[in-house]
């Protein structure tokens, strides 16, 4: 049933699928393309820029993922959180956050989000309730330390979990997932199974083949997706959001994805993939897919799909305007915003 299920969604009009109850309006459909445009172009300007030594770092590319994060955040209000992972400009760019002050804080200056401090795989910016967390596995506790949060205030304000398939290996998410179950916590696990964790294939490192498969284990719905399918994204997202509102607990949701780049910048992928595989894997592009289907369902024209593009590169240039106008942090700089207790 699942793969019919998904099968059937791909063959879907949009106007077809919004009726199906995605309810989701023109402006709202355009906003996803905006967002998913928005994160291919940053991330390929920062690339370019990290080779150029503008900027410095471990940076990890969300390219290929794009639908991951947009489809999945779109489903959330104000009140909601998000943890992010080290490969996080997606999800941070996806929830709405600043992109000047994501820029400012890779050029390491003070009006950085994390006050040039962090870098690329520290970025959080609370106000928009967006946590950062780089170590794998790391993101699971302060998932569910949210999520409990919410229980115990009654906010009923959903966390979703960013994770890779990778870390779903680490005894963190075990811990989590049985600790969400028990007290049924309003927390949706979202694996974003990219297929590789750094240089190992997930056909390897994942006994059963899936992580969406271990849910029985903790008495949850599983469900694995088509991560490159926004609107599928979406509705599976949406419904493990309603029920963990709904006080009836966690699900755990799988998205096939393919990385288009290294793990990190400076990762010489073609000693564990070949330059055709990364092309067989381009193929279904989630942000072209998308763009043809809104074009071919009338919600959009091309002239429209190429504006919100134009307009995109000239946010990149803004931002980076923005950054090197911005001061650099110095030394004295070094002791302050540290906590001890």
């Amino acid at each position: 049933m699942l793969l019919e299920r998904q099968v059937a969604s791909s063959l879907l009009g949009i106007s077809e699928e919004m009726t199906e109850g995605l309810g989701l309006a023109k402006d709202e459909l355009l906003d996803m393309y905006r967002r998913m445009s928005l994160i291919r172009k940053f991330e390929y300007t920062i690339k370019d820029m990290f080779a150029r030594g503008v900027i410095a770092g471990a940076i990890h590319l969300y390219a290929g993922e794009e639908a991951s994060a947009v489809g999945a955040i779109s489903t959330l209000d104000e009140r909601d959180y998000v943890t992010s992972t080290h490969r996080g400009h997606g999800h941070l760019i996806a929830r709405g956050v600043d992109i000047n002050k994501m820029m400012a804080e890779l050029y390491s200056r003070e009006t950085g989000l994390c006050k040039g401090k962090g870098g690329s795989m520290h970025m959080a910016d609370l106000k928009k309730h967006v946590f950062a967390q780089p170590i794998v596995g790391g993101g699971f506790p302060l998932a569910v330390g949210a999520a409990l949060a919410a229980k115990m205030s009654g906010s009923h304000a959903v966390t979703l979990c960013f994770f890779g398939e990778g870390a779903s290996n680490q005894g963190t998410a075990h811990e989590s997932m049985n600790l969400a179950a028990i007290w049924k916590l309003p927390l949706v696990f979202v694996c974003e199974n990219n297929k590789f964790a750094q240089s190992v294939r997930a056909s390897y490192a994942l006994a059963g083949g899936s992580v969406a498969a271990r849910a029985v284990g903790y008495g949850l719905p599983g469900e694995r997706i088509d991560g490159t399918d926004v609107l599928a994204v979406y509705s599976a997202v949406k419904r493990a959001v309603e029920r963990a509102r709904n006080g009836e607990g966690p699900s755990i949701l799988e998205l096939d994805l393919y990385r288009y780049e290294g793990h990190e910048e400076g990762d010489p992928w073609t000693t564990y993939r070949s330059k055709e595989e990364l092309e067989e894997g381009k193929k279904k592009d989630a942000i072209q897919s998308f763009a043809a289907r809104l074009i071919e369902s009338g919600v959009a024209d091309k002239e429209t799909i190429d504006g919100i593009d134009a307009e995109n590169a000239q946010r990149i240039k803004d931002a980076i305007a923005y950054a090197e106008s911005c001061k650099l942090i110095g030394p004295e700089e070094v002791f302050t915003d540290v906590f001890a207790g």
